[in-house]
């Protein structure tokens, strides 16, 4: 039986190389979806999702570009509705593994409703932690977080541990854990009211770089013991230098460079000073989250303790409707957000 609901998709109608992300990028189609549809061509493993949590990551700005440089991963293609990583609940099922109600989270179309292949999806539980949790506390920022840190940096208690863009959503958990493995932690944020919010999550020191106008004399200030593990987000001008204050066999997990994102290749900083890591035999290592998804046991066990134990704590940054996806999505890269921004496309939430 026939049972179509109005439905809105975000749709990649042009590239944006160089530069913000604009509405002549993306713009919102207005469609009808008909969820009685589920399973009837055949695919027994569809269902149909409302959506409730988008998840507003850097990364996706990489994929709203022509070129895959740097992240390799495939640009959106043009004219159908981008991906991201979302928490629905299921209004309709072919799928013997979920049911109607189900709470679901997956990597697919940014809509109001999707019907979801087999394989996409995966039923939450939200008995520990809120919903939007798994976008964010539990998702793949935590699971960015804990793999960067305790799999590619190796932490070991008194190391000395700097965050840059330490109040993003991988940032914060990263200095949480820091501390939870008696380091020492310093992260740097774009304002003060960002700062303040990371010395209220236990970070042991913070400052904000716009108020710096020397970067190598502010980590002198900062580190006078050198550096044992640098979480780098931003690149750039930082990661130059922090290389200037690296202890021996410091580590340098590379989890993004959001400062060069909005930039063709050609034009990003070059750092100049890497026989520095030469000469402190030190490891710089780029990684991704999927290479680890073969740890989430062993990622949910961990967080989930440290989360029940109240040793964890997060901030989101709540935009309502799709219309706000650009707002929220351009906020990370003018360090306008304070927190992890994640967009609600459900019922009015409550005052």
């Amino acid at each position: 039986m026939e049972q179509r609901v109005p439905n809105r998709e975000l749709i990649l109608v042009a590239y944006a190389n160089e530069g913000p992300v604009t509405d002549s990028h993306l713009n919102i189609r207005e469609t009808k979806l008909d969820l009685g549809s589920v399973g009837k061509d055949g695919s027994s493993g569809d269902v149909a999702v409302q959506n409730l949590w988008i998840s507003v990551d850097p990364y996706l700005r990489q994929l709203m570009k022509e070129s895959d440089d740097g992240l390799y991963l495939p640009s959106f293609p043009l004219n159908q509705a981008i991906r991201s990583i979302l928490v629905g609940k299921v209004v309709a099922s072919a799928n013997p593994a979920f049911e109607v109600g189900d709470i679901v989270s997956g990597f697919y179309q940014v809509s109001e409703y999707a019907i979801v292949p087999r394989g996409d999806l995966m039923k939450i539980d939200t008995s520990v932690v809120k919903p939007s949790d798994y976008l964010g506390l539990l998702g793949m920022p935590a699971l960015t977080a804990w793999a960067g840190f305790i799999i590619v940096g190796e932490p070991k208690p008194g190391d000395e541990v700097f965050v840059s863009a330490a109040a993003g959503s991988v940032g914060m958990l990263v200095g949480q854990l820091a501390k939870i493995k008696s380091c020492r932690v310093v992260g740097s944020a774009g304002s003060d009211q960002k700062v303040k919010l990371l010395k209220e999550f236990g970070f042991d020191d913070a400052f904000n770089y716009k108020c710096e106008t020397d970067l190598d004399a502010a980590l002198s200030r900062y580190f006078p013991r050198g550096i044992d593990i640098y979480f780098d987000n931003v690149g750039g001008r930082m990661l130059e230098a922090v290389l200037n204050h690296i202890n021996m066999k410091a580590r340098i997990p590379l989890c993004g460079m959001i400062s060069q994102y909005n930039q063709e290749w050609k034009q990003r900083f070059g750092v100049r000073n890497l026989l520095n890591l030469v000469g402190k035999c030190a490891k710089m290592e780029g990684f991704m989250s999927g290479q680890y998804h073969h740890r989430m046991g062993e990622f949910f066990e961990e967080m989930t303790g440290y989360i029940k134990q109240g040793k964890i704590k997060y901030k989101e940054d709540v935009k309502v409707g799709l219309d706000s996806f650009l707002e929220a999505f351009n906020s990370m890269f003018t360090g306008e957000n304070i927190g992890k921004p994640v967009i609600y496309l459900g019922p009015p939430l409550p005052k």
